[in-house]
């Protein structure tokens, strides 16, 4: 069962998606985590653990890009998988990298941006220095 969490981080959201995302009901479920965000000035989709996207996934990601900019909230993809990189390829998504990202939660909450390192890079403890 693909699963979605929300961190909001000053105007940012981070949308964690985990799992399948192949059914409507999941789709659905993605739908409404993001237009929930309606004040945010930023929204960007973690896709670290998204493991598979089916074409309802992905229309519902045109989709909700188009929300974003009707609302002028910029939206973000991170970090996909291959599996939803080869899906990613065939529609034009602003994908964010490590460094953008790291740049944008600088901006709200270092706490979070450690923790985002930390994640992306578990051997590489920044809490030992702090």
């Amino acid at each position: 069962m693909p699963s979605v969490h929300i961190d909001n981080v000053g105007e940012m959201a981070i949308i964690e998606c985990a799992g399948r995302f192949v059914r409507s009901e999941a789709a659905f479920k993605l739908r409404d985590a993001v237009t929930s965000q309606s004040d945010a000035r930023v929204v960007v989709l973690d896709l670290t653990e998204m493991h598979a996207i089916g074409g309802g996934g992905l229309g519902m990601l045109v989709l909700l890009q188009r929300w974003a900019r009707d609302r002028d909230i910029r939206f973000k993809l991170f970090n996909p998988s291959k599996p939803v990189q080869d899906k990613l390829k065939h529609v034009d998504f602003e994908v964010a990298t490590l460094e953008q990202m790291m740049t944008l939660l600088s901006r709200v909450d270092s706490q979070y941006a450690r923790a985002l390192i930390e994640s992306q890079f578990p051997l590489h403890r920044l809490s030992q220095y702090a």
